[in-house]
């Protein structure tokens, strides 16, 4: 997410050149001299810290991050071999499941490799380079998800208000269309960041309290004018997540009213189903993001290994449930991979 509410007020002020800010954790000295030197020997690296103020337990953390990854990874291949081996699944539906399992091997495996070579062998370095393509990825694949979980939520609304006309409306080619243009929505505002970025003035910090890039607390670390960048995310989220989800909102306001003229209690329930697994999707992606921003919005009081613990879930946990729900809520689907697991 390219938003600065997701930072403690104190890990976002500024300081002079030369002078360490790391939020409201204190850093072991051997670690910070060692970062010390090593920006002075490669001025053009900067120094991912890991999870501050729990260094010792880095190897115990990797543990459950590692498996997450590779439960991540076979959960949402198996989702796309499968789909692409079935001719019956080859519809709008799963094809959107296809998208959304895309961007969420996408953006785990963006954060995951690098953060477990900082817990594992102590790797902390990143160039300049590395970092920008990070939080690139990281930025434009939460907003090309967001437009994902909108068209899924469109073709919910499609399938229950107007079921007869579905075929002709949501095509294959159509719903391939439409997720392309989610992608190149999120790639054309994604691109100044990264620009921006590599043109402020960095100093004598340049560590960054995170397991990986993130686009404010770059900034801050910069002793130039961030003005633009704190502008940006704050306007680029609101424009395109807020309006996915005013279209989220409004598809199942329609879904909703709907169903309530049916008569039939088996037609309420089929209904019903339907939504229900785009609605658990829709929890585990937005809800991390609404908690933080709340928690540091009205509490103003959270630690910072609270908030990178919280980021990390934030961006495996749902790649690891989403094939999860919809192996198990999808009666087609499950069919289909239960099929190839049993012949394996």
């Amino acid at each position: 997410m390219v938003t600065s509410e997701l930072i403690p007020e104190t890990a976002t002020r500024r300081h002079p050149p030369g002078v360490l800010s790391i939020s409201k954790v204190d850093l072991h000295i051997d670690d910070i001299m060692a970062a010390l030197n090593f920006t002075q020997s490669d001025p053009s690296t900067f120094i991912l810290m890991g999870i501050p103020g729990m260094e010792d337990v880095h190897i115990w953390i990797s543990i459950p991050y590692s498996t997450s990854y590779i439960f991540c990874l076979l959960g949402n291949f198996m989702v796309l071999f499968v789909v692409s081996k079935e001719e019956t699944l080859q519809k709008p539906m799963y094809l959107l499941i296809c998208m959304l399992a895309l961007t969420d091997i996408t953006k785990s495996s963006t954060i995951v490799p690098k953060a477990l070579c900082i817990f594992w062998f102590n790797l902390k370095g990143i160039t300049m380079g590395g970092c920008l393509t990070q939080i690139f990825f990281i930025h434009s694949v939460n907003f090309v998800q967001s437009g994902v979980l909108m068209l899924m939520a469109i073709d919910r609304y499609v399938a229950i208000c107007n079921p007869l006309r579905y075929p002709t409306i949501l095509t294959n080619a159509r719903v391939v269309t439409l997720g392309l243009a989610c992608l190149v929505r999120a790639l054309l505002f994604m691109v100044p960041l990264p620009l921006t970025l590599s043109r402020l003035p960095f100093c004598d910090n340049r560590i960054i309290p995170q397991i990986q890039c993130e686009h404010m607390l770059l900034a801050m670390i910069s002793c130039g004018d961030i003005s633009f960048n704190r502008t940006y995310s704050f306007v680029i989220p609101f424009l395109l997540m807020g309006s996915d989800l005013m279209l989220i909102v409004l598809s199942y306001g329609l879904i909703i009213r709907a169903i309530l003229r049916i008569s039939s209690k088996r037609a309420h329930q089929k209904a019903l189903n339907t939504c229900t697994i785009h609605i658990c999707v829709l929890v585990t992606f937005y809800t991390p993001v609404l908690f933080t921003i709340l928690t540091i919005r009205f509490i103003g009081d959270i630690t910072s290994y609270g908030l990178i613990i919280l980021s990390a879930l934030y961006h495996l946990v749902p790649p690891v449930l989403n094939p999860i729900i919809y192996g198990v809520k999808t009666q087609e689907l499950s069919d289909k991979v239960g099929k190839y697991t049993c012949r394996r």
